[in-house]
């Protein structure tokens, strides 16, 4: 085969991939959820879109999923622009259009766009809200022993540098119940509680959490909570409107097959004057919830691919996939 011959056949063999999983995907639109769990071809017409080592099963996509190959392509020509003059071209051309990552995202989690802030990881994400929170000492900070260590270590940090108080829940694996969990909240929050830390779905175990009572029941109290919902987005149907909390961090390189890098910061609207950022933003900004995003240069390619990572989430049905994950 000659080098015109190969480039060709390869072309057509990629424009095959696509067509088909779009035929695909629109050909079952029909079938429930459980029905397509387990319709392999389906499957493996999706698991043809990554460009994965086919030697190695990966059993770690939580920590960070390979990108299917729009996602990859749309990033490559994204920093293929940039480089072609990165102030006309990444600046002036592509940093505006992550406002549209922006509404995407909103949409997805049914929130309002002004109030998801594009950042690079959960970890940066929930660190925002962590330290941006105003507490003083001796005012205590409820969490639970499955809680990611990062988010343990920032508030370990206010510990030593601020005289704040870190209180623990011991969590049982496995759970005794989903009321159990509730009341272990419930029971442990005392009058100097001022900030509530908790996972939608803890990385240790897969467990999830009642997010919803749990944050009900902190509002009662005066209380604002933040989620830690790095495993939870994209991987079961849920809007973050739905759960009441006050902030909300996610890793889109995780089950939304984002690039690696991305992720976001909801924050209540009604919250994002009071919460600092963690880099220095300006007065003109204590309402904007860009204000999260004050990081210096950055590139735009990752973020803009985001809307691709999304769109293919939504061909294949969020409800389909927790089907097939279950």
């Amino acid at each position: 085969m000659n080098r015109r011959s190969f480039f060709q056949s390869t072309a057509t063999a990629a424009l095959a991939t696509q067509v088909s999983f779009s035929a695909l995907a629109a050909a079952t639109k029909g079938k429930s959820a459980e029905e397509m769990a387990t319709d392999e071809d389906f499957w493996m017409t999706i698991r043809n879109e990554f460009t994965t080592d086919r030697t190695v099963i990966n059993m770690n996509n939580g920590y960070a999923s390979p990108a299917p190959r729009t996602v990859q392509d749309a990033m490559k020509r994204y920093l293929d622009f940039t480089n072609m003059g990165p102030y006309h071209t990444m600046v002036m051309q592509l940093d505006p259009k992550i406002e549209r990552a922006r509404r995407m995202i909103a949409d997805a989690a049914g929130c309002d766009p002004e109030e998801i802030a594009i950042t690079r990881n959960s970890s940066e994400a929930l660190e925002i809200a962590q330290l941006g929170v105003t507490l003083k000492p001796g005012d205590e900070v409820l969490t639970t022993n499955q809680d990611y260590p990062r988010m343990l270590t920032t508030f370990r940090q206010r510990v030593r540098r601020e005289g704040i108080k870190l209180k623990m829940i011991s969590i049982p694996v496995p759970v005794v119940s989903m009321d159990d969990l509730y009341q272990r909240f419930e029971q442990a929050i005392r009058p100097q509680t001022k900030l509530i830390l908790l996972c939608h779905i803890t990385n240790r175990t897969g467990q999830i959490f009642p997010v919803r009572r749990i944050c009900d029941m902190a509002h009662e109290r005066g209380i604002p909570v933040i989620v830690d919902g790095a495993h939870a987005f994209n991987q079961f149907p849920y809007k973050i409107s739905d759960l009441n909390c006050d902030y909300y961090g996610v890793s889109l390189h995780k089950w939304t097959f984002a690039p690696i890098g991305t992720g976001f910061l909801y924050v209540r609207k009604s919250r994002i004057k009071e919460t600092w950022a963690m880099m220095a933003s300006s007065e003109r900004q204590d309402d904007n919830i860009r204000k999260f995003e004050e990081v210096g240069t950055h590139p735009a390619a990752n973020f803009d691919a985001i809307c691709e990572a999304l769109t293919f989430n939504q061909n294949i049905g969020i409800e389909r996939k927790a089907a097939r994950l279950r």
